[in-house]
Protein backbone atom coordinates (compact mmCIF):
# COMPACT_ATOMS: atom_id res chain seq x y z
CA UNK A 1 0.00 0.00 0.00
CA UNK A 2 1.38 3.24 -0.61
CA UNK A 3 -0.08 6.75 -1.10
CA UNK A 4 0.90 10.40 -1.87
CA UNK A 5 -0.04 13.71 -2.77
CA UNK A 6 1.61 15.91 -4.55
CA UNK A 7 1.83 19.69 -4.73
CA UNK A 8 4.13 19.46 -7.88
CA UNK A 9 5.13 16.29 -9.95
CA UNK A 10 1.45 14.59 -10.13
CA UNK A 11 0.41 18.20 -12.04
CA UNK A 12 3.31 17.73 -14.41
CA UNK A 13 3.83 15.35 -17.90
CA UNK A 14 7.48 14.80 -16.66
CA UNK A 15 10.25 13.24 -19.34
CA UNK A 16 9.48 9.70 -17.37
CA UNK A 17 5.87 9.64 -18.88
CA UNK A 18 6.85 6.87 -21.31
CA UNK A 19 7.85 4.86 -17.63
CA UNK A 20 5.22 6.04 -16.12
CA UNK A 21 2.64 4.51 -18.27
CA UNK A 22 4.69 1.29 -18.66
CA UNK A 23 4.84 0.75 -15.16
CA UNK A 24 1.82 -2.06 -14.28
CA UNK A 25 -1.10 -0.70 -12.67
CA UNK A 26 -1.35 -0.98 -8.85
CA UNK A 27 2.26 -1.09 -8.98
CA UNK A 28 2.61 2.63 -9.99
CA UNK A 29 1.89 4.20 -6.01
CA UNK A 30 4.37 1.87 -3.95
CA UNK A 31 7.20 3.93 -1.83
CA UNK A 32 9.73 3.22 -4.32
CA UNK A 33 8.14 5.22 -7.39
CA UNK A 34 7.36 8.44 -5.53
CA UNK A 35 10.88 8.08 -3.87
CA UNK A 36 12.15 7.83 -7.75
CA UNK A 37 10.08 10.19 -9.11
CA UNK A 38 11.08 12.80 -6.72
CA UNK A 39 14.81 12.18 -7.24
CA UNK A 40 14.43 12.60 -10.69
CA UNK A 41 12.34 15.83 -10.42
CA UNK A 42 12.95 19.05 -10.89
CA UNK A 43 13.29 20.84 -7.31
CA UNK A 44 14.50 24.41 -8.43
CA UNK A 45 11.34 26.02 -8.52
CA UNK A 46 9.48 26.51 -5.17
CA UNK A 47 6.11 25.05 -5.55
CA UNK A 48 2.76 26.94 -4.81
CA UNK A 49 0.12 25.77 -2.25
CA UNK A 50 -3.21 24.07 -4.79
CA UNK A 51 -5.40 27.00 -5.62
CA UNK A 52 -8.33 25.06 -4.41
CA UNK A 53 -6.88 25.13 -1.11
CA UNK A 54 -5.85 28.74 -0.91
CA UNK A 55 -9.72 29.56 -1.85
CA UNK A 56 -11.58 27.83 0.28
CA UNK A 57 -8.95 27.49 3.68
CA UNK A 58 -8.20 31.35 3.60
CA UNK A 59 -10.99 32.25 5.41
CA UNK A 60 -10.24 29.47 8.64
CA UNK A 61 -9.03 30.38 12.17
CA UNK A 62 -5.82 28.56 12.55
CA UNK A 63 -5.85 25.06 14.97
CA UNK A 64 -3.99 22.29 14.15
CA UNK A 65 -4.17 20.71 10.30
CA UNK A 66 -3.05 17.43 8.92
CA UNK A 67 -1.26 17.94 5.55
CA UNK A 68 -1.52 14.17 4.07
CA UNK A 69 0.39 13.64 0.92
CA UNK A 70 2.32 16.73 1.43
CA UNK A 71 4.58 16.02 -1.43
CA UNK A 72 7.24 19.14 -1.27
CA UNK A 73 4.98 21.23 1.37
CA UNK A 74 3.65 24.37 -0.21
CA UNK A 75 0.35 24.01 1.67
CA UNK A 76 2.26 22.97 5.14
CA UNK A 77 3.66 26.06 4.69
CA UNK A 78 1.09 28.22 3.64
CA UNK A 79 -0.98 26.84 6.53
CA UNK A 80 2.06 27.34 9.35
CA UNK A 81 2.41 30.87 7.61
CA UNK A 82 -1.49 31.24 8.53
CA UNK A 83 -1.00 29.83 12.08
CA UNK A 84 -1.40 26.68 11.81
CA UNK A 85 0.30 24.15 14.14
CA UNK A 86 0.44 21.40 10.91
CA UNK A 87 1.73 17.72 10.69
CA UNK A 88 2.90 17.07 7.44
CA UNK A 89 3.17 13.26 6.00
CA UNK A 90 4.14 12.12 2.55
CA UNK A 91 5.48 8.22 1.74
CA UNK A 92 8.48 9.96 -0.33
CA UNK A 93 11.43 10.76 1.77
CA UNK A 94 12.86 13.11 -0.38
CA UNK A 95 9.58 15.30 -0.34
CA UNK A 96 9.78 15.79 2.92
CA UNK A 97 13.24 16.12 3.23
CA UNK A 98 12.71 19.30 0.42
CA UNK A 99 9.67 20.51 2.33
CA UNK A 100 11.71 20.74 5.44
CA UNK A 101 14.13 22.98 3.75
CA UNK A 102 11.91 24.98 1.77
CA UNK A 103 10.30 25.60 5.44
CA UNK A 104 13.42 26.52 7.23
CA UNK A 105 13.82 29.25 4.72
CA UNK A 106 10.60 30.27 5.18
CA UNK A 107 11.61 31.43 9.08
CA UNK A 108 12.56 29.74 12.05
CA UNK A 109 8.76 30.38 13.46
CA UNK A 110 7.26 28.87 10.15
CA UNK A 111 9.95 25.85 10.31
CA UNK A 112 8.44 25.42 13.91
CA UNK A 113 4.85 25.21 12.86
CA UNK A 114 5.43 22.05 11.00
CA UNK A 115 5.82 18.86 12.22
CA UNK A 116 7.25 16.37 9.28
CA UNK A 117 6.94 12.67 8.61
CA UNK A 118 7.68 10.56 5.56
CA UNK A 119 5.22 7.68 6.48
CA UNK A 120 2.96 5.54 3.76
CA UNK A 121 -0.71 6.95 4.61
CA UNK A 122 -2.65 3.94 4.86
CA UNK A 123 -0.41 2.61 7.55
CA UNK A 124 0.39 5.93 9.88
CA UNK A 125 -1.78 6.58 12.29
CA UNK A 126 -3.73 9.75 11.78
CA UNK A 127 -5.74 9.67 15.33
CA UNK A 128 -9.00 9.73 16.17
CA UNK A 129 -10.87 13.45 16.48
CA UNK A 130 -7.57 14.79 16.19
CA UNK A 131 -7.24 17.63 13.80
CA UNK A 132 -9.04 20.41 13.51
CA UNK A 133 -8.66 20.60 9.26
CA UNK A 134 -7.57 17.01 7.46
CA UNK A 135 -6.10 18.23 3.84
CA UNK A 136 -5.36 16.17 1.03
CA UNK A 137 -4.47 16.81 -2.15
CA UNK A 138 -3.99 13.98 -4.90
CA UNK A 139 -3.36 11.13 -2.54
CA UNK A 140 -3.40 8.15 -4.77
CA UNK A 141 -4.07 4.97 -2.48
CA UNK A 142 -2.58 1.62 -4.48
CA UNK A 143 -5.61 -0.01 -2.80
CA UNK A 144 -9.28 1.79 -2.26
CA UNK A 145 -9.93 5.34 -1.96
CA UNK A 146 -13.02 4.77 0.66
CA UNK A 147 -10.52 2.82 3.09
CA UNK A 148 -7.96 5.74 2.88
CA UNK A 149 -10.82 8.93 2.99
CA UNK A 150 -12.14 6.70 5.82
CA UNK A 151 -8.93 7.11 7.89
CA UNK A 152 -8.86 10.82 7.27
CA UNK A 153 -12.66 11.43 7.85
CA UNK A 154 -12.16 9.56 11.56
CA UNK A 155 -8.94 12.13 12.21
CA UNK A 156 -11.34 15.35 12.06
CA UNK A 157 -11.35 16.89 15.71
CA UNK A 158 -15.61 17.94 15.84
CA UNK A 159 -16.16 21.15 14.12
CA UNK A 160 -13.36 20.46 11.89
CA UNK A 161 -12.95 20.74 7.92
CA UNK A 162 -12.14 17.79 5.34
CA UNK A 163 -10.80 19.00 2.38
CA UNK A 164 -10.24 16.84 -0.09
CA UNK A 165 -8.63 17.54 -3.79
CA UNK A 166 -8.83 14.75 -6.42
CA UNK A 167 -8.13 14.36 -9.98
CA UNK A 168 -11.61 14.13 -11.65
CA UNK A 169 -12.65 11.69 -13.95
CA UNK A 170 -11.96 12.70 -17.28
CA UNK A 171 -9.07 14.87 -17.07
CA UNK A 172 -6.93 13.42 -19.69
CA UNK A 173 -3.80 14.64 -18.16
CA UNK A 174 -4.12 13.11 -15.03
CA UNK A 175 -5.33 10.11 -17.07
CA UNK A 176 -1.81 9.94 -19.21
CA UNK A 177 0.05 9.89 -16.07
CA UNK A 178 -1.37 6.74 -15.19
CA UNK A 179 -4.70 4.38 -15.88
CA UNK A 180 -4.86 3.72 -11.84
CA UNK A 181 -8.64 3.35 -10.47
CA UNK A 182 -7.35 5.22 -8.11
CA UNK A 183 -6.13 8.52 -9.35
CA UNK A 184 -9.72 9.56 -10.29
CA UNK A 185 -12.72 10.49 -7.73
CA UNK A 186 -15.43 12.36 -7.64
CA UNK A 187 -16.69 14.72 -4.85
CA UNK A 188 -19.89 12.38 -4.62
CA UNK A 189 -17.91 9.80 -4.21
CA UNK A 190 -16.95 11.17 -1.46
CA UNK A 191 -19.80 12.18 0.17
CA UNK A 192 -21.18 9.16 -0.24
CA UNK A 193 -18.33 7.56 2.31
CA UNK A 194 -19.22 10.08 5.00
CA UNK A 195 -21.97 9.62 7.65
CA UNK A 196 -24.85 12.37 7.32
CA UNK A 197 -25.34 12.63 11.11
CA UNK A 198 -22.00 13.34 11.65
CA UNK A 199 -21.21 15.50 8.67
CA UNK A 200 -22.15 18.96 6.63
CA UNK A 201 -21.11 18.71 3.18
CA UNK A 202 -20.38 22.04 2.30
CA UNK A 203 -18.60 21.69 -1.36
CA UNK A 204 -19.09 18.76 -4.08
CA UNK A 205 -18.11 20.02 -7.84
CA UNK A 206 -15.10 19.74 -10.21
CA UNK A 207 -12.97 22.53 -10.71
CA UNK A 208 -10.35 23.53 -13.15
CA UNK A 209 -6.77 24.79 -12.80
CA UNK A 210 -4.16 26.03 -14.87
CA UNK A 211 -0.65 23.97 -14.12
CA UNK A 212 2.03 24.45 -15.89
CA UNK A 213 4.31 21.43 -17.18
CA UNK A 214 8.53 21.43 -16.76
CA UNK A 215 8.30 21.98 -21.08
CA UNK A 216 7.06 25.28 -20.02
CA UNK A 217 3.50 24.03 -21.54
CA UNK A 218 0.57 25.87 -19.77
CA UNK A 219 -2.35 23.37 -19.37
CA UNK A 220 -5.76 22.72 -17.93
CA UNK A 221 -7.18 20.07 -15.54
CA UNK A 222 -10.23 19.05 -13.73
CA UNK A 223 -10.45 18.79 -10.34
CA UNK A 224 -12.27 17.14 -7.92
CA UNK A 225 -12.84 19.52 -4.90
CA UNK A 226 -14.77 18.29 -1.54
CA UNK A 227 -15.16 20.02 1.72
CA UNK A 228 -17.01 18.73 4.58
CA UNK A 229 -17.10 19.89 8.57
CA UNK A 230 -17.92 17.37 10.95
CA UNK A 231 -20.75 18.24 13.55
Amino acid sequence: MSTHGADGPADHSSAASAHHRAEHTGREFTGSYWEQRYHDGNSASEPEANAHVVAELSALSPGTALDAGCGEGAVSIWLAERGWQVTAVDIAATAVSRGRERAIRAGTEIAARIDWHAADLTQWDAGVERFDLVCACYVHPVDSNDALFDRLAAAVAPGGTLFIVGHAPGDHHSAAHSDSAHVHVTAAEIAAGLDPQHWDIRRTETRTRSAIRPDGASITMQDSVFRAQRR
